[in-house]
């Protein structure tokens, strides 16, 4: 079976050829229930149609390469409020938001970690975060999973609660 890495490659020129960035891909391997995740983004946003798009077009290349053994479920998602982030790249662009992520090993006793991404190390793909008055550097392969912490901005509508 292709890894994450190969997968990537192989649906990119049809995401990408229709339009939309591809934002990244995950594998998750559950026996009958594994499942193939393509995230894709675009300036307008992402509709139902769009996500049914790649899904037709990108199926008919996996059907050919037939990268995966087994039983899977092709999803196609935006990335939605809760934004992963798959490259040191996507963490340059999200500098000064908040980021929660989960390293493959602990450092200083812990695996997860929610703060602000303070700067990208371009040529180390070094990526340091501010969190609980502390910072932590760590290199982009350390980290398993990584994702945007929404915010959420209410503002007084006007109704009786505001009388």
């Amino acid at each position: 079976m292709a890894n994450v890495s190969q997968l990537t490659e192989l649906v990119r020129p049809s995401v990408e050829g229709l339009g939309y960035e591809l934002v990244g891909v995950e594998y998750l391997s559950q026996g009958k229930n594994s499942v193939f995740r393509i995230y894709i983004d675009h300036a307008n946003g992402i509709t139902a149609d769009d996500c049914a798009e790649v899904s037709y077009q990108v199926s008919g290349v996996l059907d050919v390469e037939d990268p995966i053994s087994g039983v899977y479920n092709l999803e196609v998602s935006s990335p939605g409020i809760e934004r992963p982030l798959f490259t040191h790249q996507h963490f340059a662009r999200f500098i000064g938001q908040e980021v929660s992520i989960r390293l493959y090993s602990a450092i200083d006793g812990r695996k997860k970690y929610k703060g602000l991404i303070e700067s990208v190390e371009n040529e180390s793909e070094t990526i340091t975060i501010a969190y609980e008055g502390k910072t932590i550097s760590v290199k982009h392969s350390q980290i398993e999973k990584a994702k945007l912490v929404p915010v959420y901005n209410f503002e007084p509508t006007g109704g009786p609660a505001d009388e």
